[in-house]
């Protein structure tokens, strides 16, 4: 929370692919805030997730994902195995359950046009859960992977 992130506008960027962290805009959730999610899945693939062993499945092959924080072993109301529809992606948080995202029926899918843009480098780390006090983690800064 409070990160200062530098993205490649929506003008640019177009194509998102699995891996992408992207900043997004859904009306129906959050009174349309902007929020940071990572792109798992696009259009036509099929997300399946094992809550039991926390693994995220992608057209039935598991994904390795060393960028999250915990197994995904919360549940948020999406039933699996779910197609992604055409113009949308899956996209999920690095803290997998502490973070809502698209197992949540208020985000769900994401329309790519509710995508604001594609994030390149943290600028500036916030504070985390606290915004205005707390530690920053300047080894944070750079490129994002």
């Amino acid at each position: 929370d409070g990160d200062y992130l530098l993205l490649l506008s929506n003008t640019f960027y177009t194509n998102p692919e699995a891996g992408d962290i992207i900043v997004v805009s859904k009306d129906s959730f959050d009174n349309g805030a902007a929020f940071v999610k990572r792109v798992i899945a696009t259009e036509g693939q099929t997300v399946d997730i094992d809550f039991q062993s926390g693994i995220v499945y992608v057209d039935v092959e598991a994904l390795e994902e060393d960028y999250t924080y915990t197994p995904t072993n919360v549940q948020e109301g999406i039933v699996f195995p779910i197609t992604i529809a055409d113009g949308c992606i899956f996209a999920m948080g690095d803290n997998r359950n502490g973070s809502r995202d698209s197992r949540d029926p208020s985000i769900g899918m994401i329309d790519e046009r509710e995508i604001l843009g594609k994030a390149l480098i943290l600028l500036f780390p916030g504070t985390g859960d606290n915004r205005y006090s707390g530690p920053r983690d300047f080894g944070r800064i750079g490129v994002l992977k």
